[in-house]
């Protein structure tokens, strides 16, 4: 009888299969939709715990799937392929985020009768109001505490692997995680 181990393709295995069919042109559709498959659902996890909104979310993956499609030919294979989708991601999200920040600043500045809805119910104020200030706080993060703050709060990736994703060792992942605690803290502790 065959163990669970065998009838299941490693990370490598698949990315190797997905490489192989994405090179070939009358295999490279084949390819993306088993890129697709493979790899989805967990970017989008990744996305929605930055976006914190579905829509924002899908289309942040759709451009982040756009500039794989661009540039797998330009993946070096360093490592492994998820690795190099999630950076594409987490740099697609930040760029969607500094977007939408220059976008709602600017209808602010444009309405200056313009206020937020806020629902009457005092624990949906309360809870929206800690997402609302958490959100505010990881912006004010300078970019590199902010990507690691965001990978290891949200998606609990662990320091190894975030070292490769980043190229950063472990140590300043850490020191820029407990950077970012602090100054979350601090600004959530001020604005309440």
């Amino acid at each position: 009888m065959n163990s669970n181990n065998s009838q299941f393709p490693t990370a490598i295995e698949n990315d190797a299969t997905i490489l192989a069919l994405i090179a070939k042109p009358e295999t490279v559709e084949r390819g993306f939709r088993l890129l697709l498959q493979t790899y989805q659902s967990r970017l989008y996890s990744a996305l929605y715990h930055i976006l914190q909104n579905h829509e924002d979310t899908d289309e942040v993956l759709q451009n982040t799937f756009i500039k794989v499609y661009k540039h797998i030919a330009n993946f070096r294979q360093e490592s492994q392929l998820y690795t190099w989708l999630y950076r594409i991601a987490i740099n697609e999200s930040f760029t969607f985020l500094q977007r939408q920040q220059k976008y709602q600043q600017n209808i602010s500045l444009d309405n200056e009768n313009y206020t937020p809805q806020i629902a009457d119910n005092q624990n949906f104020v309360d809870v929206a109001k800690a997402e609302k200030l958490l959100k505010q706080a990881i912006e004010t993060l300078p970019e590199k505490q902010r990507q690691v703050f965001l990978m290891r709060y949200y998606n609990e990736t662990p320091y190894e692997t975030m070292s490769e994703m980043l190229q950063t060792s472990v140590g300043a992942l850490k020191a820029s995680y407990h950077h970012a605690v602090k100054k979350v803290e601090i600004y959530i502790k001020q604005h309440l």
